[in-house]
């Protein structure tokens, strides 16, 4: 038998030490030669727009003594300053698409800018002109008058896989050109107010300055534009999104082309299935874009959409959540057919879309105050829909209005005061009276949907209430 020494165990430590760092150190990327290969296509961007000044104003009732001085300072300052302008200042990243003098950069980075200055990393300077800017994918199209400039190359952000290093090249604070790795968070990620754009999440640290700056993956390929961050002090906290770059190469063609962009338009409100909500329409597992209202004389009405539809593929496309589908339609050709395949009642139904283009979107209307109530058995009380109300939602006949929620298995699904209950148990209210005759109704024990107006004037929604045993 072999005797393994105490200097010999001591050298195989170190050994296996030694090749381990060694293969771990081989595994991360190295990135700078990327670094080096792409510094000249990025770009800083300071705009400067015109901001009216405020001057300061004394409380009512508070006047200064003649001899102070501060009436100098108020009569100097306050009223002088009154109606004049000062320019204000922001800083951004953008890079270089095109030879000929094409950037693209945020929306939000050059939004009401009166000039656009384009600082590159060997310090020359251009004053850039917007071709076209689209607030709802934060996304502009900049051009500057030069050529021969190095390009970035632009990459396919479909293959992103989470996990993945990547690295950005930006501004943040005006730090020029500064660097920063991570991983890719996730993808596919829907922000509150941001339907149409399936963010990638990264770690990278994103600061303010870093807007619109290129994020890259190993293989030298820009696969998003950095857009945002999440954060409770205004600075990097490990959430950082960045538009996908195939999205925003679809933006820029029609920037380029026309200015401006044109989405495709289903003409639903949809919300997510959760579990529940499956259970009380009968579908097995949880998944598709529940449709909670369909516009009169849209697309999905001409098509003979209907709420409580349960849209599970758009043009071949799987639909898990209903966050998936604003993105597939919004790319749509405008006039184009579109296939959906949806559950209704449990059964799979087929129809076919006409799309067309996105109209401007209207203002919310408010829900006033009710005055009469009516006792139920669920922890609401309702009482009927006010003409000028039923008016102004636009609602024919039905439906009652929610005054108060009490504990119980209402306020436990999400139901407040104001909002407008319209159908229970798949089954349309008619009335109060209904209303109470329909609860008495409901299975015992089972979840139920329900079809309500929010409070707040806005989209329908399906809520599940569990009945209690």
């Amino acid at each position: 038998m072999r005797t393994i020494t105490p200097v010999l165990l001591l050298k195989s430590l170190l050994l296996a030490l030694f090749l381990s760092s060694s293969v771990y150190a081989h595994e991360l990327p190295e990135f700078t030669q990327l670094v080096e290969q792409n510094r000249g296509s990025i770009v800083n961007i300071s705009t400067t727009q015109k901001v009216a000044r405020r001057h300061p104003q004394l409380p009512p009732g508070v006047e200064i003594p003649e001899n102070s001085p501060w009436g100098e300072y108020f009569r100097r300052f306050g009223e002088e300053s009154e109606g004049q302008e000062y320019d204000a200042t922001s800083l951004g990243s953008g890079f270089v698409i095109s030879s000929d003098g094409y950037l693209l950069t945020n929306h939000h980075v050059v939004k009401d800018a009166d000039e656009i200055l384009v600082r590159f990393h060997n310090r020359s300077e251009y004053l850039a002109k917007v071709i076209g800017s689209d607030a709802r994918s934060d996304l502009a199209l900049l051009k500057i008058d030069a050529s021969g400039l190095k390009t970035v190359k632009l990459g396919n952000s479909s293959k992103t896989k989470v996990g993945e290093w990547v690295m950005a090249i930006g501004s943040p604070f005006g730090f020029e050109h500064s660097v920063s790795v991570g991983v890719v968070s996730a993808i596919n990620r829907n922000l509150p107010n941001e339907t149409y754009v399936p963010f990638i999440q990264t770690d990278v640290a994103i600061n303010p300055g870093n807007s619109g700056g290129p994020l890259f993956n190993t293989r030298g390929e820009v696969i998003g534009i950095n857009a945002q961050i999440y954060s409770q002090t205004g600075g990097f906290m490990g959430l950082s999104f960045a538009i996908p770059m195939d999205m925003a190469s679809d933006v820029v063609a029609q920037l380029k082309k026309h200015g401006r962009v044109t989405r495709g338009w289903l003409g639903v409100y949809i919300q997510n299935v959760d579990k529940v909500l499956a259970e009380s329409f009968g579908l097995k597992n949880p998944k598709g874009a529940l449709v909670s209202k369909v516009f009169p004389k849209s697309p999905a009405s001409k098509a003979g959409l209907k709420p409580g539809d349960v849209i599970i593929e758009f043009n071949g496309t799987e639909i898990s959540y209903s966050s998936d589908l604003p993105p597939l339609v919004g790319r749509t050709e405008i006039d184009s057919r579109a296939k959906l395949i949806a559950m209704r009642n449990g059964e799979s139904i087929t129809k076919y879309v006409t799309i067309e283009a996105l109209p401007e979107e209207s203002g919310a209307k408010k829900v006033p105050e009710p005055s009469s109530t009516r006792n139920t058995t669920l922890g609401l009380e309702v009482e009927k829909i006010p003409p000028q109300l039923r008016e102004q939602l636009e609602l024919d006949s039905g439906g009652v209005l929610i005054r108060k929620v009490h504990p119980g298995p209402a306020q436990m699904a999400g139901i407040n005061p104001g909002d407008i209950l319209l159908r229970i148990g798949g089954k349309t209210i008619k009335g109060p009276s209904h209303f109470r005759t329909l609860v008495k109704e409901l299975p015992k024990g089972k979840a139920v949907s329900t079809y309500l107006l929010k409070q707040n004037g806005q989209a329908p929604l399906y809520l599940a209430i569990k009945i209690p045993k």
